[in-house]
């Protein structure tokens, strides 16, 4: 099994519990279709095998998880009905009732599995490392319904990793191409079919009664169906959205700006929009720490975060971005070198990049050149961005060839070929553990350490922080993530609110729509 993962826009938001709910208000209404839009086709839906962002949205209605959290970042009963934890132990008490979407019972054994399955390193989870420590395995008591956890290492927000994966049931355990049809859930909806990019169609369980808390299943409101349309085009699903052919719709791009005239409303996640990521790996120029800190120093980081959040944006103070934050520290403003040209052009100099008769940079016969993988899939404002880089580099005298790429290309690049020099992909992390594999660890094809990042303080703030419960650690947090932004290896700089509009309906956004939350309007 191949490890993957894409870190386009929101794919990790594996622990966070997202936005507030939609203002609107009016009569609920009952057995209506809830149909929202998905920017690329989701492709596997198997959850312990994917973190596409399109992937995880699907998931969301169709397996459900141990814990819930709410807006305030409270934890609520899901699947289990009591739980505790440490950094190194955690038990959960599975409901009495619940069950699969075939019917068969939902044991502890089942949800051990699957904490176990993704905590095998053999299995190649792409959650391993990210959500579940590797090596983390489970046991269960049938008798008392309860699962315990052994964590891998020690992990200062085992009770929300472990916590929110989703559980499938026995029968996807034991054949994944039925999870991959997005069967054998424990969620609140079913799948009924799939037509690739095109529509994914979900219906909900009658007997559904296990949302958050304590959540009652026949409340009114609750859509009987959900529609999925996969619409590459914000233009379109804008479109679709104010001629009710859409309840929701997330747009990133300059086209949410007809919504806001017409004062549709929306719901909001912040993610860092504006990021850089350089590759350190032998060969390329991101190697040498004083190339990396020059190409930042070059930049007017604040004039291309404006263009790419049209104006609307902030400066970043975190890679973590989902709310509620366990850690609220500035770990950005303070580290990041100033825009001066001057000095980034003398730093080249210095670092043996001169300047040639035509102005272009080369060291030993070869010229300083930089490969920017730019995300096609955020919106155009990301292509004005990756050109008002490209014109500040090859001010200073650096070949820069832009790569337009998708999700797959994406994938493809900073965890396959490694064909990149500089990455503009996002990460949107909800806790600061989650950073930990991509900043550290193993590198492509056998980790997600893309960046082939050495950095000896983030390693040791980051083992120290692991180590204390929840946000007691955040210091540590703290400064092993400024340290990162210090040697440049990662660079958050700019932050965006990506809103989803909804007509006809309310809800909360928890790794998309949570499902349990969605409430349908009479008109």
């Amino acid at each position: 099994m191949k490890r993957t993962a894409v870190v386009v826009s929101i794919a990790l938001v594996a622990a966070g519990c997202g936005a507030s709910g939609s203002s609107e208000s009016g009569a609920l209404a009952d057995g209506k279709t809830f149909t929202m839009s998905i920017g690329q086709d989701p492709g596997t839906l198997d959850p312990a095998i994917t973190v596409l962002s399109a992937a995880r949205w699907v998931g969301r209605f169709l397996y459900a998880r141990l814990i819930e959290r709410n807006e305030k970042g409270e934890i609520a009963a899901g699947l289990a009905e009591k739980w505790e934890a440490s950094t190194t132990t955690a038990t959960f008490t599975v409901r009495k009732g619940v069950t699969c979407s075939d019917g068969t019972p939902l044991t502890a054994a089942d949800v051990a599995a699957n904490i176990t399955f993704v905590g095998d390193p053999k299995n190649k989870s792409p959650l391993a490392g990210v959500q579940v420590v590797p090596g983390t395995s489970a046991t269960a008591d049938e008798a008392t319904r309860t699962v315990t956890v052994t964590s891998g290492a020690p992990d200062a927000f085992l009770l929300t990793n472990v916590g929110t994966l989703p559980i499938v049931c026995a029968k996807g355990m034991s054949d994944r191409a039925l999870l991959a049809k997005g069967e054998q859930g424990t969620g609140m909806f079913t799948m009924s079919e799939i037509v690739p990019n095109d529509h994914y169609t979900l219906t909900r369980r009658k007997d559904f009664a296990w949302g958050p808390g304590d959540w009652q299943q026949n409340q009114q409101g609750l859509p009987d169906k959900v529609v999925v349309r996969v619409i590459a085009n914000e233009t379109t699903a804008v479109n679709l959205l104010l001629s009710g052919q859409l309840t929701a719709a997330t747009v990133a791009g300059p086209d949410q700006e007809r919504l806001l005239a017409q004062k549709v409303d929306h719901v909001d996640y912040a993610t860092p929009l504006g990021v850089l990521a350089f590759n350190q790996s032998s060969g390329h120029p991101g190697q040498d720490p004083a190339v990396r800190r020059a190409l930042v120093q070059a930049l007017d980081l604040a004039q291309v975060g404006k263009v790419l959040t049209n104006g609307k944006g902030r400066p970043s103070k975190s890679l973590v971005t989902i709310e509620p934050r366990p850690c609220t520290g500035d770990n950005v403003t303070p580290n990041l070198p100033g825009f001066d040209k001057a000095a980034a052009a003398a730093a080249l100099d210095t670092a043996g990049w001169r300047a040639g008769p035509d102005g272009t940079r080369a060291k030993d016969g070869k010229p300083l050149s930089v490969k920017l993988l730019q995300p096609t899939v955020l919106g155009p404002t990301l292509t004005a961005g990756a050109e008002l880089i490209q014109q500040a580099w090859q001010g200073i005298g650096v070949k820069v060839e832009i790569q337009p790429v998708d999700s797959a290309g994406v994938n493809q690049s900073l965890f396959g070929t490694g064909a990149w020099d500089v990455s503009m992909a996002p990460l949107t992390l909800s806790l600061p553990s989650q950073l930990v594999p991509f900043a550290s660890g193993a590198v492509p094809p056998d980790g997600v350490n893309f960046g082939h990042v050495t950095n000896p303080t983030f390693e040791s703030e980051s083992r120290q922080a692991a180590t204390m419960a929840g946000s007691a650690g955040c210091e540590h947090w703290g400064k092993a993530e400024a340290a990162l932004v210090k040697d440049t290896s990662f660079v958050p700089y700019f932050d965006t609110l990506v809103p989803t509009f909804v007509k006809g309906a309310r809800f909360t956004v928890s790794e998309g729509p949570d499902p349990t939350s969605i409430r349908m309007f009479a008109s």
